[in-house]
């Protein structure tokens, strides 16, 4: 499945023409091609790089899916690998989607594994913003990146709701299982540590771009560079400040644990003392010898005299002392 685009002095031309005419339609130096490769054979990417002149290490990468978000420079042209990702936000499970970019001086490729994340919102900005078109590759980079680093900072907007309910669960008077609160952390943790892994990274992509060494962004994109470039950050930084509240909250729930199970143990104390008092008074009763009321009602009335007397005035102190 593969997808065209064709820029020429900044407007759009032509959409989803065949991948053999792309050597064709760059003869003009004004055109600039966007193409997008979905689930790609071996074929395709033989084409293209016959096409392009790609560089087979970055051929390489792009076919082995699973590499870190990184930008490569080759003599021609760049490789960009990074990642969309996306949050299910009841279950707290976050699944990423990695996307190789290939950056000539005027042609964009990007190659997708699968359908996960679609393109139409990258296209969409494109469209939106079409009086940046004029700028070329760095325009079409843009709209990616940008839409990338978003999600990004969607996730992290969505974990940070999601740990708020977290920490409402761990005081919410018991209506919540520990192991409850105790799951949904890790499944949070788990998901931040993802999304760090391949957020943290597009710092040294979107700086590394805006170098003019590489000679890709120029003076008017980059405002637009540096704007991603910020959110980048803040995705980063957001990121690093959620995996610490995580922890802060599998340690207080530890604590919270501890602090119920003193109270119980507290409690149990109390009523054992309780009914300690029963036990040792039916207990002296029950001698098979003489004593004081023994064998005279006087002496029955005197035993459950004492029990409820003793179990009352034990049950009143541990009251007062917020023992039960």
């Amino acid at each position: 499945m593969a997808r065209t685009r064709l820029y020429r002095n900044g407007v759009l031309e032509a959409e989803d023409f065949p991948v053999e005419t792309i050597a064709e339609r760059l003869s003009d130096d004004e055109a600039v091609v966007w193409l997008d490769l979905c689930k790609p054979t071996q074929a395709d990417f033989d084409l293209i790089s016959e096409e392009l002149g790609l560089h087979h290490l970055a051929v390489e990468d792009a076919m082995k899916f699973g590499q870190r978000p990184k930008l490569d420079r080759y003599r021609d042209h760049l490789f960009i690998s990074a990642y969309a990702v996306q949050l299910d936000g009841r279950l707290g499970r976050l699944t990423t989607s990695e996307i190789g970019v290939f950056a000539t001086p005027r042609v964009v490729v990007t190659v997708r594994r699968d359908d996960r994340f679609d393109l139409e919102e990258v296209v969409a900005r494109w469209d939106d913003n079409a009086d940046l078109a004029k700028y070329g590759v760095a325009f079409l980079l843009h709209g990616l990146l940008d839409t990338l680093v978003d999600g990004h900072m969607a996730a992290v907007e969505e974990l940070d709701q999601s740990l708020e309910s977290v920490e409402g669960m761990l005081f919410d008077g018991g209506r919540t299982s520990a192991h409850a609160v105790q799951r949904r952390s890790f499944q949070l943790r788990r998901s931040l540590v993802m999304l760090r892994r391949v957020a943290l990274p597009m710092r040294e992509v979107v700086n590394a771009l805006m170098r003019p060494t590489l000679h890709v962004v120029g003076e008017p994109m980059l405002p637009y560079y540096q704007d991603v470039y910020d959110h980048v950050l803040r995705a980063s930084e957001w990121t690093e400040s959620l995996r610490d509240l995580v922890t802060t909250i599998l340690e207080t729930n530890l604590t919270v644990q501890g602090n119920r199970m003193n109270l119980i143990m507290k409690q149990l104390t109390g009523w054992a003392a309780i009914i300690a008092v029963p036990t040792a008074v039916t207990g002296f009763y029950g001698q098979n010898v003489p004593y004081p009321g023994f064998g005279k009602w006087w002496g029955f009335v005197a035993s459950i005299t004492v029990t409820v007397v003793m179990s009352v005035a034990l049950y009143i102190t541990f009251k007062r002392k917020d023992w039960l």
